[in-house]
């Protein structure tokens, strides 16, 4: 890994690089590297020897310490996982946004039916997130700013489902509703 994102494509060099790194790692208190194991893998020589592993934990920490081109899509996708997940902690209704969203990418709804039903689960799991969270802290995440927000949720989900509505019906459907108004 050290090799790739250095760009070093001789051994000897990216491991001299890897050793430092490890070094200037231990000198700043970050137990990456002591947390690091060897195990006996194939060599480039055939042989089997000792070599630094990893976890992914690991692996992304020891990314985020090198200087590389090659490194910084990495670490710019750390840090959106990482905004996105203390957003999630500050506002609950993210959590139902997420689920829906990924709900919605698997099950792949159609119609305005599956779509509720999708939205109801994904609200459904917030919901339970929102409650364990409650019973953890043991008081409300819910505030007046929450609840000012989730009227602006609920509002544009109206107007999506009127729109989806719309859709579905066809037009036809939507001149006999406008003419009925007149």
């Amino acid at each position: 890994m050290v090799a790739v994102l250095t760009e070093q494509p001789d051994y000897q060099r990216s491991r001299k690089y890897w050793n430092k790194l490890k070094q200037r790692l231990s000198e700043e208190g970050n137990e990456t590297v002591t947390n690091c194991h060897q195990l006996k893998l194939k060599a480039a020589d055939g042989k089997r020897r000792f070599t630094d592993v990893a976890n992914t934990e690991q692996l992304l920490r020891i990314i985020q310490s090198i200087p590389s081109k090659k490194a910084e899509p990495f670490k710019l996708w750390l840090a959106q996982v990482g905004k996105d997940r203390i957003e999630e902690t500050l506002d609950p209704e993210l959590l139902a946004e997420t689920a829906t969203k990924e709900i919605s990418q698997s099950v792949e709804p159609s119609g305005f039916e599956q779509n509720k039903s999708v939205a109801r689960r994904g609200g459904n799991i917030a919901g339970n997130a929102r409650k364990e969270l409650e019973q953890e802290l043991g008081h409300s995440v819910i505030t007046s700013q929450n609840a000012l927000q989730l009227n602006h949720v609920v509002a544009a989900m109206v107007e999506a489902s009127r729109d989806i509505s719309e859709t579905e019906s066809g037009p036809e459907r939507k001149n006999e509703s406008e003419s009925d108004a007149d």
